[in-house]
């Protein structure tokens, strides 16, 4: 797999440089941004690479800035890096087309893990366009509960909205949740959103949202 550039923008200089440590003892090229609006400056003359950044910053945010990048036309993977309980904003993110999120504080092996599935993304791109019917087929053995509980995942709702939402308690959806991914198997929340929206699970309601 091509070794493509590492592109870490977070407003945090602390974060520039643990991150861009870890990145680079294990062999990426980085290159740091201090915002969002220092990454759009120069985005367009970037060779192509993966973009990690942070959701919560100054000035334009991961959201602001992933929406900007897509209007241009540019295709660099996202990986967003989100606080604890900003799941909403990372299901947001992933809608928009952001290949995974990771929750800070995170260690080495998930960190590198989201830049090599970013990275395999652009090194085969033609495998991504033809995945929504293999992810639909994953989803074939799924009861109706456990899709239910699957699309207000999708909607970045917590166990309790869920729940509350299906008649259910937030114990219930647990166990649902539970068992969509190992029918899926897969092991991080965001495994199981890139699945859901790779399969156009919730489609309806983005379109509602951008009409």
């Amino acid at each position: 797999m091509t070794d493509y550039p590492v592109y870490l923008v977070d407003d945090d200089p602390s974060i520039r440089r643990s991150v861009g440590f870890m990145l680079r003892t294990s062999g990426h090229t980085v290159r740091t941004f201090e915002s969002g609006a220092e990454l759009l400056s120069t985005v367009d003359n970037l060779d192509p690479g993966c973009i990690l950044m942070d959701i919560r910053m100054p000035g334009p945010d991961g959201l602001d800035v992933q929406d900007e990048i897509g209007e241009r036309g540019i295709t660099f993977p996202v990986v967003v890096m989100t606080g604890h309980g900003e799941v909403e904003l990372a299901v947001r993110a992933m809608k928009a087309g952001a290949v995974d999120f990771i929750e800070k504080p995170f260690d080495k092996p998930q960190l590198i893990s989201a830049i090599e599935e970013a990275s395999q993304r652009l090194n085969d791109a033609d495998r991504w366009r033809t995945t929504k019917n293999e992810a639909q087929a994953r989803l074939q053995p799924l009861t109706t509960r456990e899709r239910e509980v699957l699309e207000g995942l999708v909607k970045g709702w917590p166990n309790k909205t869920i729940g509350y939402d299906l008649g259910i308690s937030a114990r219930t959806v647990e166990i649902h949740r539970a068992n969509l991914m190992s029918k899926l198997d897969v092991h991080s929340l965001s495994d199981l959103l890139r699945v859901a929206f790779m399969a156009g699970v919730g489609e309806a309601d983005r379109q509602q949202d951008e009409d």
